[in-house]
């Protein structure tokens, strides 16, 4: 329910004018939220950490970190500015202003420095699957200017086999890149690259960028990788055998065999 009391409409298409639709398929905006969330605190952030998510759109991810952070310690940068606000009206309600003073930038350049500050962890997901190489470019070299040496920035990209040579920004559709040109990318501005293998619901890559000392530091997740997929496949074992268990005639084959262990039971030697 928004401040309105209104459930949020997760049946429009990705792209379109509605603030949960905007920034991707609606009916994976509170999953897509929550794995954003998940990954960071994972990897070390706390609440008296400092953020900045580039590209914060409605405030999917924003919902769980501005409560979570401490006062100030949440910055966003969306160029639609008519996002942010519907995402504080419908996702936060407008006291979250007063009591977590959360600072956006409307800026479409990555203009980083705009906050006078520099951040523990960067955020851009979903940025790269759109963006020029140009764009890409510009947004990594603007985090690193307010990068410290422990500072982590996480963003995400879809791989292909080509980079996209395009000059124009692609919404809703989606461009690939490979990760030799990321890992170019960071090196060309003093960064390191590593990939990591944390699940995204839109199929796109998990990156890490930062120094290489603290790129040594993050955390292993190739077993919570695994642990995800074991769920999953456990999972889809639990809906089949639920499946296979409403079927008519297996129910009846179920309840007799209940039937005929209550029998046994009770036929069993009396003292």
């Amino acid at each position: 329910m928004n401040s309105r009391g209104q459930a949020p409409n997760n049946h429009r298409a990705a792209g379109t004018d509605d603030p949960r639709a905007f920034v991707g398929p609606p009916q994976k905006y509170d999953l897509v939220a929550a794995m954003q969330f998940n990954l960071l605190t994972f990897l070390g952030l706390r609440e008296q950490h400092t953020l900045l998510d580039i590209g914060c759109g409605s405030l999917r991810a924003g919902k769980l970190f501005i409560p979570y952070l401490q006062e100030g310690g949440y910055c966003g940068i969306e160029p639609e500015q008519w996002l942010v606000a519907q995402g504080i009206e419908q996702e936060l309600g407008k006291d979250i202003l007063r009591i977590k003073k959360p600072v956006f930038s409307y800026s479409s350049d990555f203009d980083c420095v705009v906050f006078e500050r520099e951040f523990d962890y960067i955020l851009a997901q979903s940025i790269f699957s759109h963006a020029t190489q140009q764009q890409v470019r510009t947004c990594v070299s603007e985090a690193g200017r307010v990068m410290k040496p422990s500072s982590l920035f996480l963003a995400t990209f879809i791989v292909g086999d080509r980079d996209y040579t395009g000059d124009e920004w692609v919404y809703p559709g989606c461009v690939t890149y490979t990760a030799r040109f990321m890992e170019a990318v960071a090196e060309s501005c003093g960064l390191a690259c590593r990939l990591i293998g944390w699940p995204h619901p839109n199929r796109q890559q998990w990156m890490a960028l930062g120094s290489p000392q603290r790129l040594e530091a993050v955390a292993d997740i190739g077993d919570i990788t695994n642990l995800f997929r074991l769920q999953s496949e456990l999972d889809a074992c639990q809906n089949r055998l639920a499946r296979i268990e409403s079927h008519p005639v297996v129910r009846v084959g179920l309840a007799a065999r209940r039937t005929l262990r209550r029998i046994r039971g009770n036929a069993g030697p009396r003292s």
